[in-house]
């Protein structure tokens, strides 16, 4: 139990009993001996402990008061240090940018770009940690253009580099941003790189990657390189109900927006020709079995997994309507008009 000095004093008087009476250098003892005993009763400062920094700081805050620890941080990240200590370094930043507000808001765009160089870095849990800063970042206004200045580095590092971690948080920075046009060129040579993330087996990169996938499906000068790009023989698995609502319903939405985009009249205005193994052959090419599994998914005990299957039938009916090549709608069309 910790006690202060005055407690540690008065339970010394009352064992002792001679407080009040002594004099020279035995009070003078007595009083050392006091004041080292409630020095020990004192509980441990944990300055050292993120929890303690964040009660701190976030107390501070809320009584107007700047904690410095944000600052602090930045300082000690451009001083020269480990690869270990510049991932918690930036992986305290991190929660000092989500945590304290008003601190991140008064950080320069120096700052971002400190923490954009640490991209750089040999060691990947340092990228890592630094993709997820800037992702803090970028959720603050006036750093987002800033921010967004990394994205050909994080499509770069995205492609180059086989870690599901480091897919994940380069995806998630990606996600939380506008891509520029001037980034388009760079998007169309890591197409395949997010394509083959799309086809892993780890659901957390998965849906990032299909997330990003569906907002360039509509863009107009993009939807041929997605549709053209080649994926595997199982590519429909994804479609399977065995998969998590989750995907499932990132991977609909994904399907939707390509049938869209492949519907509308500038798309329509050419004469596209694919590769034998690209998405567009496996999702609405002759021999794709798409409409089955939708079939199935309209039954997902998922309701929004349902309706995402819906729209899909719907839209690709929509394409037969509008004379697009019936690829996967016309082998199927007694199946989306019967009773089924």
């Amino acid at each position: 139990m910790g006690m202060s000095v005055p407690q540690c004093l008065g339970q010394l008087h009352i064992r002792k009993g001679v407080v009040g009476l002594a004099t020279g250098a035995g009070f003078i003892y007595l009083l050392y001996k006091a004041i080292k005993a409630g020095i020990k009763c004192q509980p441990p400062l944990c300055t050292t402990s993120p929890i303690c920094i964040a009660r701190l700081a976030i107390e501070r805050e809320r009584h107007g008061r700047d904690s410095g620890e944000l600052r602090r941080l930045l300082n000690s990240l451009e001083c020269k240090q480990d690869e270990y200590a510049k991932s918690m370094i930036l992986h305290s930043i991190t929660r000092c940018v989500y945590l304290l507000e008003a601190e991140a808001s008064a950080c320069t765009t120096d700052d971002i770009a400190l923490v954009g160089s640490m991209l750089d870095d040999k060691d990947n849990s340092v990228k890592i940690q630094a993709l997820n800063t800037l992702k803090a970042f970028s959720g603050i206004r006036k750093f987002r253009l800033k921010v967004q200045e990394h994205s050909i580095k994080v499509l770069e590092l995205i492609s180059s580099i086989w870690d599901s971690e480091l897919h994940i948080a380069g995806l998630r920075l990606l996600n939380n941003l506008p891509l520029p046009d001037y980034v388009h060129p760079q998007l169309r040579r890591v197409m395949p790189a997010l394509m083959e993330i799309l086809q892993s087996d780890y659901i957390l990169a998965q849906v990032q990657a299909i997330r990003l996938l569906s907002y360039l499906a509509q863009k107009y000068d993009l939807l041929y390189d997605i549709l053209n790009c080649q994926v595997h023989a199982n590519f429909l698995n994804l479609f399977q109900s065995t998969q998590p609502g989750s995907l499932l319903f990132e991977v609909l939405v994904f399907a939707e927006r390509l049938s869209e985009g492949r519907n509308s009249p500038h798309y329509r205005a050419v004469k596209w020709h694919y590769n034998e193994q690209s998405l567009h052959e496996a999702l609405f090419g002759d021999e794709s079995r798409l409409a089955d599994r939708l079939l199935a998914l309209v039954i997902h005990p998922e309701e929004e997994v349902q309706i995402q299957a819906c729209k899909v039938i719907v839209s690709l009916q929509c394409s037969q309507d509008v004379g697009v090549r019936p690829s996967v709608c016309q082998p199927s069309r007694s199946y989306f008009n019967s009773g089924e």
